[in-house]
């Protein structure tokens, strides 16, 4: 995965601590109610699409992007599924990073899915009863956007304030 100007920028300054960061993923279905995955070329794992926004970027905006980079389709955002923070993760070069995950169901409008960039290693869309192997997280959100119901979910507070 390609690193971003912005935070190659704050490594400078940092070194490799803990980077709290906004992350956007994408749940893209299709007409006939597939869901568009890639197998990413930094773990070779099927995933569902997702990235870090740039400075300014709208989430809505960064699924958008993300989702064309990726895999060359386009798509529209209609609700957000999910908003959670990710256990930390520790990469390859000792970068630790944590990511604050937006989830958004997202509508496929046009293009040909296909790998569109060199953090894919293949892109395809896959009927709900034959997803490949998927970590639990993108499961989740599958799960979320296929079901009926219109609220996002969150992780509900470990402990409930005192009334004012």
């Amino acid at each position: 995965m390609a690193i971003p100007d912005f935070i190659s920028d704050l490594r400078d300054s940092i070194g490799r601590r803990l980077l709290f960061l906004p992350g956007v993923s994408a749940v893209v279905l299709d007409d006939a109610g597939r869901v568009l995955l890639n197998r990413r070329a930094d773990d070779g794992r099927w995933s569902i699409i997702g990235g870090i926004p740039e400075p300014g970027e709208q989430p809505a905006d960064t699924a958008v992007r993300e989702v064309y980079e990726e895999t060359a389709v386009r798509c529209v955002p209609d609700r957000v599924l999910l908003v959670q923070t990710m256990d930390p993760v520790r990469y390859p070069n000792g970068d630790a990073c944590q990511f604050l995950d937006i989830c958004l169901r997202c509508r496929a409008v046009g293009g040909e899915a296909r790998v569109n960039d060199d953090e894919s290693l293949d892109v395809g869309w896959f009927p709900l009863g034959a997803l490949p192997p998927l970590a639990e997280a993108a499961l989740t959100r599958i799960g979320l956007a296929t079901a009926d119901r219109t609220a996002a979910w969150f992780q509900p507070p470990r402990e409930v304030p005192p009334a004012w």
